[in-house]
């Protein structure tokens, strides 16, 4: 059965994410340790404060939310293959086109050099991936992120789980299974606005 938007705002509201495997298919997954960044603690270290100050890239949001997520889904190196499928990539651009799902971009002179992607369900933001193209873009993108979901009205920022010690930088924590299900039904409680 082909990934919908339906399926994907289903499985979120449950505290489920996907994850294309090597084959493409994709699987639901329900970790027992989840990772977020509290809102209220977020941290901007001073180097990349000044960076997002003077570092002269210009952020735009849901301009270009495709072509995030193939910069996302794009091979790495050191890494094989990814977790983001073709499949995928349909199901969360129409996500995006229903207003669920939402890009912030780093640009440089006309060019994209970073973003990331997520999905918001009322006071939920599950961040799903990020890239960067120049050094600090994607955490550039982070920071105006977190700002942009505290304006307005989020309360939980799912990272799904610590990929790098770069992201403890951010007060990134890791939560069991009940503590996520207890957040995620308070976030879902709440009205938020991209």
């Amino acid at each position: 059965m082909p990934l919908t938007p339906d399926m994907l705002i289903a499985g979120y509201s449950q505290g489920l994410f996907p994850m294309a495997g090597d084959d493409g298919a994709i699987s639901w997954y329900d970790v027992r340790r989840r990772a977020i960044i509290p809102l209220d603690a977020f941290h901007v270290p001073r180097r990349l404060a000044r960076r997002v100050r003077n570092g002269g890239l210009a952020i735009r949001v849901d301009t270009c939310f495709r072509d995030v997520m193939l910069a996302c889904a794009a091979p790495r190196p050191g890494h094989d293959g990814t977790w983001i499928s073709g499949e995928m990539v349909d199901a969360y651009t129409e996500l995006h086109r229903l207003g669920f799902a939402h890009s912030v971009e780093a640009w440089r002179g006309g060019e994209l050099v970073g973003g990331l992607y997520g999905v918001a369900v009322r006071g939920l933001f599950a961040g799903e991936s990020m890239f960067s193209r120049e050094t600090d873009a994607s955490k550039v993108a982070l920071v105006h992120l977190v700002e942009r979901l505290r304006r307005g009205g989020f309360v939980m920022l799912d990272s799904q789980y610590i990929v790098g010690e770069h992201m403890l930088q951010f007060g990134t924590v890791e939560i069991s299974r009940a503590e996520y299900q207890r957040r995620l039904a308070q976030a879902l409680a709440v009205a938020a606005v991209f």
